[in-house]
Order: C-alpha cells, then sequence, then structure tokens
C-alpha cells in the first residue's frame, strides 16, 4: 500500500511541477478538446492537490502510528476529500470568479474620445490613440468628414468599418474656416 501511496504523492508534485511549466503550452495544444470534462469542482488543481494529499497523508499514517491499512486509507480519503474541498472553495472559485478581461470588441469603440497620434489624410490613413479600461489602445484612422487631422488632435470615433476607425475632430481648430 505503501508503493501507491508514493506513487499519489510523486504524481502529484509531477503534475504540478508539469502544470506551471507547460500548463500554457498544453492548454493552447489542446484547445478545448477535453471541455467536454469540464465539471467546475473536477478542476485538474483541486484533482491533483487531492492526490497528492491521498499519497502524503498515507505515507505519514503508514510510517507513524499504528493503525491498520483500512484505516489508513478511509483517513486518507478523508484528508484528500476535505483539502480538496478547501482548494476548491478557498482558490479555484474565488479565480474565476475574479477573472478580468482586458479584450473588448471594436463595436465598443463608437463614441469613444481619442487622440490622433498619425496625422489623418483627407483620404487614406493615420493612427489614433483611444483609451479602454485602465490601457490605450492604438487604432488605424481615416477621418469621417474627409478632412485633414493633425497629430495631437482630440477626435470621436463615429464608427468602425473593416476594422477602421472613422472619425471627426472634436474641436474645430482656431483659423480653419
Amino acid at each position: 500500500m505503501e508503493a501507491i501511496y508514493l506513487g499519489c504523492l510523486i504524481g502529484g508534485v509531477l503534475f504540478a511541477i508539469v502544470s506551471v511549466i507547460l500548463g500554457d503550452i498544453l492548454s493552447s495544444a489542446l484547445d478545448g478538446l477535453l471541455d467536454f470534462l469540464s465539471v467546475d469542482f473536477f478542476n485538474p488543481v483541486v484533482i491533483a492537490g487531492g492526490i497528492t494529499v491521498f499519497g502524503g497523508t498515507g505515507i505519514m499514517l503508514t510510517k507513524y502510528t499504528d493503525m491498520t491499512t483500512g484505516a489508513h486509507v478511509t483517513l486518507s480519503v478523508l484528508s484528500a476529500i476535505v483539502i480538496s474541498i478547501i482548494v476548491y472553495f478557498g482558490y479555484v472559485k474565488p479565480m474565476e470568479n475574479s477573472e478580468n478581461s482586458t479584450g473588448f470588441s471594436m463595436k465598443e469603440l463608437g463614441g469613444k474620445i481619442g487622440v490622433v497620434t498619425v496625422p489623418l489624410p483627407t483620404e487614406g490613413f493615420g493612427e489614433v490613440m483611444v483609451k479602454v479600461g485602465a490601457s490605450n489602445t492604438l487604432h488605424t484612422a481615416s477621418s469621417f468628414d474627409r478632412k485633414k487631422i493633425a497629430a495631437g488632435d482630440r477626435v470621436v470615433v463615429i464608427d468602425v468599418v473593416d476594422g477602421v476607425l472613422r472619425v471627426s475632430e472634436l474641436e474645430e481648430r482656431k483659423g480653419d474656416d
């Protein structure tokens, strides 16, 4: 029985190491292949934690107590379940709820205020910096009114066509009639 406990402990530790080092690579390689197995509680972190605790508890109970094998297994399983529940509700669930996305839709940019970073000609493209959330993003832009817009001028996004912001000057420059 000690070999099973040791195998679970080593397997859990190796899984943790491989997950940390190769987790993102494997996740993108599998790209949703195992999504049908996705049940919240059967998160790999929870399962690996439970298996590791089962193995570690079994080894400690075998070496340091005079209990029977059945008692070792029962206590090891119970401790694995308790730790898995703690890991799930103490780490996995809060992390799922706190996940923030920095993504946005181009359609959301309509009505946003931006600043021209590369001048916009009457025909053609320039570049506009628009604040989205806590960061600034740069986008290809064209003049909605077919007027030149200088770098540094504030603009408003009128619409988005084929990924290009169509903008209009927010404030008229003095001297332009």
